[in-house]
Parts: structure tokens; sequence; C-alpha cells
């Protein structure tokens, strides 16, 4: 109950993704967090939990569901759809990964993919005697099985993040609020892969590289000296108010979209200096207006 005597609405964190794309380790963040959590719930019983929830009057609950309950997930928009009609919180959160990314997880620690094996005919995988195509063909088909959650949903790309990292992730999006959309700016190295949680991304690798400066290499963009260099250069001027005007246009109709996240991810080379300073900049200046997380992919790695 608040100070006033009205009910606190229900929250859901509806946690889904790929296999191997780091679910377990978001629920451990979340129970962290103080959520109460439950692994693997199928979508059948999920109305009737929630309603024992709000009937035990909790207030933050934390649910995991994934391709183990296959035929029965396409029941699970219409639910949120109802639940949100009904005043509850939800916050759907999509962990994906690169197919490549997935096959090395479940190849180094030799576990079965829920669509394989003795399941894998009546999943609809093709037979194969090459474990390795098995295996992306069962990932393919499990990205197919999720594609409409993954539509309605904040993702967040595991691929080459730490458990730490994506632990941060999860708590930074709770701390925003769940009505109002959230703009997620993220830097990253063009050479360790493009970000698939990404709804724009910008590539900034003509810009005047502080790697070719000595005194530079060693920082990164959030440091003065770097900012100071950065600043001086027109091209980087322009690409600045060029990626400032587009966000500024095109955010008022994301946000009558409905639209819950908008990640904008910008890269260089390093995903070290170029990348970061944008994304700091546009962060402080958007912050004024809108709700704003950043990310640095390469620095955030404590």
């Amino acid at each position: 109950m608040n100070t006033q005597g009205s009910p606190v609405p229900l929250e859901i964190v509806l946690i889904t993704g790929m296999s191997g794309s780091g679910k377990s380790v978001a629920l451990r963040a979340l129970e962290d967090a103080g959520y109460y959590c439950v692994d693997n719930l199928p979508p059948e019983l999920l109305l009737a939990f929630v309603a024992l929830e709000q009937r035990s009057h909790a207030t933050r609950v934390a649910i995991a569901m994934d391709v183990r309950s296959a035929t029965s997930l396409p029941l699970v928009p219409a639910q949120l759809r109802g639940l949100r009609e009904q005043g509850v919180l939800v916050r759907p959160l999509f962990l994906d990964a690169t197919t490549d990314t997935l096959v090395r997880r479940f190849s180094e620690t030799r576990r079965r993919h829920p669509l394989s094996g003795n399941d894998a005919a009546a999943a609809g995988v093709p037979p194969s005697h090459d474990l390795r195509h098995a295996l992306v063909d069962a990932i393919e088909l499990e990205r197919e099985l999720l594609s409409d959650l993954r539509e309605q949903a904040h993702v967040i790309d595991t691929s080459v993040i730490r458990p730490s990292q994506l632990q941060a992730h999860v708590k930074s999006l709770l701390s925003a609020p769940v009505s109002q959309l959230t703009l997620v700016f993220e830097s990253f190295a063009f050479k360790r892969g493009i970000p698939v949680d990404a709804d724009y991304v910008f590539d900034v690798r003509m810009l005047p590289n502080p790697h070719y400066e000595p005194t530079l290499r060693h920082l990164s963009g959030r440091d003065e000296p770097v900012v100071e260099f950065l600043n001086q250069h027109a091209d980087v001027q322009q690409m600045y108010a060029h990626i400032e005007g587009f966000l500024d246009h095109w955010l008022a109709a994301l946000a009558r979209d409905h639209r819950s996240y908008v990640t904008v991810a910008i890269g260089c080379t390093g995903g070290q200096h170029r990348s970061v300073y944008l994304v700091e900049r546009l962060a402080a200046a958007f912050g004024e207006r809108w709700i704003t997380l950043k990310r640095h992919r390469e620095l955030d790695v404590g």
C-alpha cells in the first residue's frame, strides 16, 4: 500500500529469449533486486499465477519463459495485453545473441539445446548427421518460434558481454519508469560485431580517430583530453548534429507508438573513443527531455 492507501500495482518482468543467452543470469539479477522469481512458467499458468500474486499483494515478480513451452508461447502476447488492461505493469525483456555465439556456448558447456535430440523432429528440425548443422537448425527454429515475443520486448544482446554487464543492464532498465519511453545509448566496436539489440545503428568510423594520437590512445571518450580533441573537428560536430536531429524528429512518434525502449547504437573501430564520446554527449543532451540510459559495451567490463 502507498501513503494514500491505494494498492500498489503489480509489476511483472517477463524474461524470454534464446536458449544460452543468459536468462538465468538475468533472473538472478532480478532476485537480487528483490523480485520474486519463477523460472520456466508454462504460459497456460500465467494468468492464474498473476491472480494468485495479486491476492497475496505482491508488487514485484519476475517470470522466465522459454522455448520449452513452444506449443503455448503464442498465448503470451494476448495475455500480456490483458494484464496491461488490468493495470499490471509489464516489462518484457528478450535476451538474444548471435547464432555463432550460441553455438559456441552450447559446445563449450556440452548442454543440449531444447529443440535438439529426440525432440528435434517433433519441433520441426530437419534430420542431420552434422551436429553443428543440427544445432544451427534448432537455433534458427527457436528464433522463429520466439519472434512475436521478441518484437514486443526490449532486446538485450548478450553476445559479447560478461554476466556482470548483463546483470547491470537489467538493473538499470528496471530503474526507468514503465509508462515512459526510455532511450538507451550504446557505444560499441565494429570489430566485435554490431549489437543485435539496436533499433538504430550509426557508423562513426570516418571521424578523426584519437587512437592515432599517442597521448590519447590509452584514454576513452569520457576523458577530457579526448573530448577536447574531438570537439575541435567540424566533422564530429556535424555527425553529432545529424544524429541529434534525427532522434529529435522521430522520438515523439516512437513514444506515440507506445515504444517502451529505443536503443541507439553508435560504433567506431575500437569502441573506445569516438563512439563513447558521442554516447556521452547525446545521453547528456537527451537526458534533459527523455529518460536515458547509456552503455559502453567495450568499456563496461566491471
